[in-house]
């Protein structure tokens, strides 16, 4: 895809309140039917399949058919970040309902940022690695210190393959709602991983929030002295 897709093109896109929530609900970084979009975004289901369709065609979303169904995901990572970009300009949604309330709390406490860690949750973990001197935070990315590389491979990270990857190796992502930035690209990713991975942190079964378990409390205090 382009790697810097036409503004105008996605302003208008993001525009439209139905496609705005079928682009962040799949911000969760999984692969969605488009019943279960047009469930997140409370639309009928060929509202969603003609939304969609846009997306493809705005070379945002990609799709994967297996069998008779078909699966939607954002198409990588720099638009996701066009996306959490967007989102930190916007005002924060009216709140109408008990049920909306809270989602949008569940959401703020913590929540994947496509594939990263992002809420109260990223910042704050971001924040602790800042403090305990693992990383150390530049104009657009977050540098690793000679302690962080000892640390992120005790922890079980190969940090050498990391930065070998074909993207960012530690962004600097502003979260929409902190209004803070938080650490994205191949370590933040990996990071998450390890902490899914581990069970200190588990998703949401609808959501893309994200919730620190009980053995994540105790782990994230220990090793990053990170209080949740």
């Amino acid at each position: 895809m382009n790697a810097s897709p036409n503004v105008a093109e996605v302003a208008s896109i993001l525009g439209e309140p139905s496609r705005s929530l079928i682009l962040t609900s799949l911000m969760d970084g999984r692969f969605h039917t488009a019943t279960e979009l047009a469930y997140m975004a409370g639309i009928k289901q060929q509202t969603a399949s003609f939304h969609l369709s846009k997306l493809m065609k705005a070379n945002l979303i990609i799709m994967e058919k297996h069998g008779r169904h078909r699966y939607y995901h954002i198409i990588d990572g720099e638009v996701a970040q066009i996306l959490e970009s967007f989102l930190a300009l916007s005002r924060p949604p009216e709140i109408r309902s008990l049920n909306q309330s809270i989602q949008m709390k569940a959401l703020k406490s913590g929540r994947t940022c496509y594939d990263h860690l992002a809420g109260e949750l990223g910042v704050g973990l971001t924040e602790s690695m800042l403090q305990e001197g693992l990383i150390e935070k530049a104009e657009k990315e977050f540098i690793v210190s000679s302690k962080g590389e000892r640390f992120f491979e005790e922890f079980g990270l190969d940090i050498s393959k990391l930065r070998q990857k074909r993207r960012s190796f530690s962004r600097v992502c502003l979260d929409w709602s902190e209004r803070q930035h938080h650490l994205a690209g191949a370590l933040g990713n990996a990071i998450a991983a390890k902490l899914f991975e581990i069970n200190w942190i588990e998703k949401h079964p609808s959501s893309r929030a994200v919730k620190v378990t009980e053995r994540g409390h105790d782990g994230l205090q220990k090793y990053f002295n990170m209080k949740v």
